[in-house]
């Protein structure tokens, strides 16, 4: 054996009460111990109590600094953002400190120790004209939200850090502690019978939270850099996607009404015939995303739905 096989690999996980961060902290906490882990969250609790946990406003830049500098991570996964795409239409210095100030301090951090920054990104970089699109696509985005996202992109391409950008869309799964998904929401709502209304003219390939999980191991197994586009099999409407979680549930589908995205009336606009093209990710990650009846599966084995 090795002596490298003996060091534990150190992992920081950022935004980790989030959705995506409960899913890597429970994915790397229970590693085979390979793994030293530390998390953090602006909230002043996490969510798994058993996991070494700190508070931190990531947009204060010195406490940043201070906490990569003392656990001095190989890895950070961050996955944490200012995710409301209609609040980030009206609340814009906050989303751009979360979404790109936050990620400048990180990487600023990470450069220093040559830590590998694992970061999430968007779909939103794009305008939805002509998608899916591949890694090689000019981003074009239509809204603040998408700005912030592609913003925080070349800020980590100036950076001088080590990094791996992952894009996704439409994330779907289960977390602990956190709120309802696309899928939960339709469950929920249908099996009380109430009409909801999703609409057919935004075109995505939804990406189960596992499967992006799964690509961020990956990422650390072989050590990759750049940008990889992560997304599931389906290309398809949200009003198709409802109806496959409606059928697989046996649930009532006359309850689900199609609406265009104009319909709803929302402040922030839309990219509507997007996705994202995993080919890349394919080929170099090995990356296999489940079909949405397997991880709809894998979400009924998860979470009484």
């Amino acid at each position: 054996m090795y002596f490298r096989d003996l060091v534990k690999n150190r992992i920081l996980i950022i935004g980790a009460n989030g959705m995506l961060g409960q899913c890597c902290v429970d994915f790397y906490s229970n590693s085979n111990n390979k793994f030293e882990l530390l998390s953090l969250s602006i909230e002043d609790q996490p969510v798994f109590n058993d996991v070494d946990y700190i508070p931190c406003d990531i947009t204060n830049r010195e406490q940043v600094k201070k906490i990569v500098y003392d656990f001095c991570p190989d890895y950070i996964v961050n996955a944490a953002a200012f995710t409301n795409v209609d609040k980030s239409e009206t609340e814009r210095e906050q989303a751009w400190k979360v979404n790109v100030k936050a990620v400048e301090y990180i990487a600023e951090a990470a450069r220093v120790i040559d830590a590998h920054l694992i970061h999430i990104s968007s779909d939103y970089i794009f305008n939805g004209k002509n998608g899916p699109y591949s890694e090689n696509t000019i981003p074009n985005p239509i809204g603040y939200y998408g700005r912030t996202k592609l913003a925080s992109e070349n800020a980590l391409k100036i950076s001088g850090a080590i990094y791996t950008i992952l894009r996704t869309n439409v994330l779907y799964g289960t977390a602990p502690d956190s709120r309802p998904d696309f899928v939960k929401w339709v469950v929920e709502s249908l099996r009380n019978k109430k009409n909801i209304r999703t609409v057919i003219d935004q075109i995505n390939n939804p990406t189960f939270i596992d499967d992006l999980v799964q690509a961020i191991s990956k990422i650390i197994e072989f050590g990759r850099t750049g940008i990889y586009h992560i997304g599931g099999r389906e290309f398809l409407s949200r009003f198709d996607f409802t109806n496959i979680i409606a059928d697989y549930f046996h649930l009532d589908k006359s309850l689900v009404t199609p609406i265009t995205t104009e319909e709803l009336n929302q402040r922030a606009k839309r990219p509507l015939k997007s996705g994202l093209i995993t080919l890349k990710a394919e080929t170099e990650l090995g990356y296999k995303p489940h079909l949405i009846p397997e991880a709809l599966e894998e979400m009924k084995r998860e979470l009484v739905l």
